[in-house]
């Protein structure tokens, strides 16, 4: 069953996603060869704790950490370890926090000093491609229209598309109604509402769609060993279109970037 979200609860949900955002860029300026992905777990257990919220994903179904941490082939649910970055790689950082009843659950993929031309441009479709399943996220439309929408930018530049793993609802629970694909066909699917709340979250691989799961029962990786990138916003439909509730803007001022990409989608929390 979907949620429906008041305004009220959209706002709660902006706070909690934000403090998510914020996780996300204090670790952009610690993520960097020779760092562990358990410090770098540690880290944002303290920053969240220190906001005010809870870790989403610490005991979670089991979940032994604050922070899913996926370095190069890994696609999703890393468990942070002591094993140090090296140059090169990339790492995928899924956080999410919970406060005032309400999780937030938001992802980033960095790079680790310098990386391949071919692995700049996966980030790069990838990122595109979650701004294009939002724009489709709006009044009328469907699931299949989202799915559609990453499918085509993603496949098109011969990429792979996960489809054992989906964006979901969120809410007072951390996966809600509708599961939503990165693939899938125009005007199929549950309609989107009004007040609705997901998160979007392609997860593209370099070579094939295909997948594999660790024996730790987490950790999911390429079947072929090419990397894979994952990007993860909240949005929330309000008046009928797409509003962020989570933000890069943080990750990208620790890092230097210069982009509007964010700029059709803002929440005006005043207008709610």
């Amino acid at each position: 069953m979907i949620i429906i979200k008041t305004k009220e609860e959209i706002k709660l949900m902006h706070e909690s996603a934000q403090i998510v955002s914020k996780t996300l860029g204090m670790l952009a300026k610690e993520v960097k060869p020779g760092v562990t992905t358990l410090h770098l777990d540690n880290l944002a257990e303290e920053f969240i704790r220190d906001h005010g919220a809870i870790p989403g994903f610490l005991g979670m179904y089991d979940f032994p950490n604050t922070l899913c941490m996926s370095p190069n082939a890994q696609v999703v649910h890393g468990i942070p370890n002591t094993k140090p970055l090296n140059e090169g790689d990339i790492i995928s950082i899924d956080c999410g926090a919970l406060k005032n009843e309400y999780y937030g659950d938001h992802a980033y993929t960095f790079e680790v000093g310098d990386v391949s031309e071919d692995i700049k441009k996966l980030i790069r479709v990838t990122k595109e491609s979650l701004y294009k399943g939002i724009e489709q996220f709006v009044s009328g439309n469907r699931v299949g229209d989202v799915g559609y929408a990453i499918q085509k930018h993603t496949e098109k530049n011969g990429y792979g598309v996960v489809r054992e793993l989906v964006g979901h609802g969120l809410g007072k629970t951390m996966h809600e109604d509708p599961q939503m694909p990165n693939y899938g066909k125009r005007g199929r699917g549950k309609k989107f509402l009004e007040g609705m709340t997901v998160a979007i979250e392609p997860m593209i691989n370099m070579g094939t769609k295909s997948i594999k799961q660790l024996p730790d029962g987490w950790t999911i990786l390429t079947e072929d060993g090419l990397p894979s990138i994952h990007f993860e916003h909240d949005v929330a439909l309000v008046d009928g279109i797409p509003r962020l509730l989570s933000t890069f803007d943080y990750v990208h001022e620790a890092l230097g970037i210069k982009t509007n990409e964010e700029d059709p989608f803002r929440l005006d929390l005043a207008q709610l």
